[in-house]
């Protein structure tokens, strides 16, 4: 396998970001559905905003993926909104940089469930900070806090981490993700 990124990669990668960006944007619907609710149950949904790093790596499991994922679901998801929205693209780059940083740990040569899991935690903890700087994590009450960061970690783990693993599994079992590297029961078990 080649260790730069080839035109394929990109555009592989391209298309992964512009179907997060979608479901980016359909998922404004749940999480403002469950908000009502209270106790910060909204984030338990947040993960699915750090899938698209996560699904484009365990794709193409090379340096720079996951960064080019997030950013450009991101950028397509402020696109879709219909407006340019900074923060948006400030979390998306954080984010997929997280994410990096993990696979980068691992050399970029594991696609293991528990890679992916870190990564889906490691985007929920930066995306904290941010939260913190535009000003609406300053005013919750300590045990709130607490619930909240909980179930943002919670959601990065089952979200961004599970489930990403769980869809690129099911995708290599249909023989979609040959083109990158070759998926065969012995691959997994390897793991």
């Amino acid at each position: 396998m080649k260790k730069g990124l080839t035109l394929s990669d990109i555009l592989v990668t391209v298309l992964v970001s512009v179907i997060f960006a979608v479901i980016y944007n359909l998922w404004w619907a749940v999480t403002n559905t469950l908000q009502p609710l209270g106790l910060h149950l909204d984030q338990l949904m947040y993960g699915m905003w750090f899938s698209a790093a996560v699904v484009a790596y365990l794709i193409i499991p090379k340096m720079g993926i996951a960064l080019l994922a997030e950013f450009a679901a991101g950028a397509g998801e402020t696109i879709m909104m219909g407006r340019f929205d900074i923060p948006t693209i400030i979390y998306a780059l954080l984010q997929g940089l997280a994410c990096e940083i993990i696979f980068a740990i691992f050399r970029y040569k594991s696609r293991a469930l528990m890679v992916a899991v870190l990564a889906g935690m490691a985007a929920a903890i930066i995306s904290l900070p941010i939260d913190w700087y535009y000003g609406y994590l300053n005013e919750v009450a300590t045990w709130n806090l607490i619930l909240l960061i909980s179930f943002r970690i919670i959601s990065g783990a089952i979200l961004a981490g599970v489930f990403p693993y769980l869809l690129v599994k099911a995708l290599d079992q249909t023989g979609v993700t040959k083109l990158f590297r070759p998926a065969s029961k012995d691959d997994y078990d390897a793991l």
